[in-house]
């Protein structure tokens, strides 16, 4: 993991500003940005579609956020209008009630949902892994699994309990093996993070701070 670029790293990065404060303009300046890094993608709220981008930048949009706490139809819906709208990938927030209750079929099922309303788009399950227990976090991974996604997420990073953790993403990776990407996400504003999160076993990285990870990377 040490051998990788800076290039390397930014491809691996959404660039993100899901501030809802975050302004038409403040969106434009993130994709310049984003150009100028050589980041994989933006990372958007959906009120901000449709957007453009150069045609390597993919567009990201958040789904059920930062709650998770939506009717499973109503996120299927948003998951459907962000993809009419120009999303590449969409980021959903499980049901985190549902998780706590141990209630796994109504998680799986919400993911399913939402899943086949984004098709052939790529969907990434944000588990909100720092209110879960390690078993918690688990079955939440195998439950992404089982629904078809192609990725799971640590964070909304709008948590008071916190963002990724090495421990987190070490155990997603465990559990998902080579079959999902991990994506950390919440709380990685330097180098030395990120490097852990990527050693851990993070494949993609969720930042709004990119410049100053991948300065520091240098």
């Amino acid at each position: 993991m040490t051998s990788l670029t800076r290039h390397d790293v930014a491809q691996m990065v959404d660039h993100t500003l899901l501030k809802p404060e975050a302004t038409h303009a403040d969106v434009e300046k993130l994709i310049a940005d984003a150009a100028r890094l050589g980041t994989f993608s933006v990372c958007v709220s959906p009120s901000m579609l449709p957007i453009q981008t150069p045609e390597n930048l993919k567009v990201a949009v958040v789904c059920g956020f930062p709650s998770g706490a939506v009717p499973t139809e109503a996120k299927a819906a948003e998951a459907a209008w962000c993809v009419n709208n120009g999303a590449d990938e969409v980021d959903m927030v499980i049901n985190i009630g549902a998780a706590k209750e141990g209630n796994w079929d109504a998680v799986r099922e919400d993911i399913v949902a939402v899943k086949k309303a984004c098709g052939d788009v790529l969907l990434k399950v944000i588990i909100e892994s720092a209110v879960l227990t390690d078993e918690e976090i688990v079955k939440a991974c195998e439950a992404s699994v089982a629904a078809g996604a192609e990725f799971v997420k640590t964070s909304t990073g709008f948590h008071p309990a916190g963002g990724a953790s090495v421990h987190a993403v070490e155990l997603m990776r465990r559990t998902v093996g080579k079959q999902l990407g991990v994506k950390a996400s919440g709380g990685i504003r330097d180098a030395e993070t990120a490097r852990a999160m990527i050693e851990a076993g993070a494949s993609r990285l969720g930042l709004s701070g990119t410049e100053a990870v991948l300065d520091g990377w240098e």
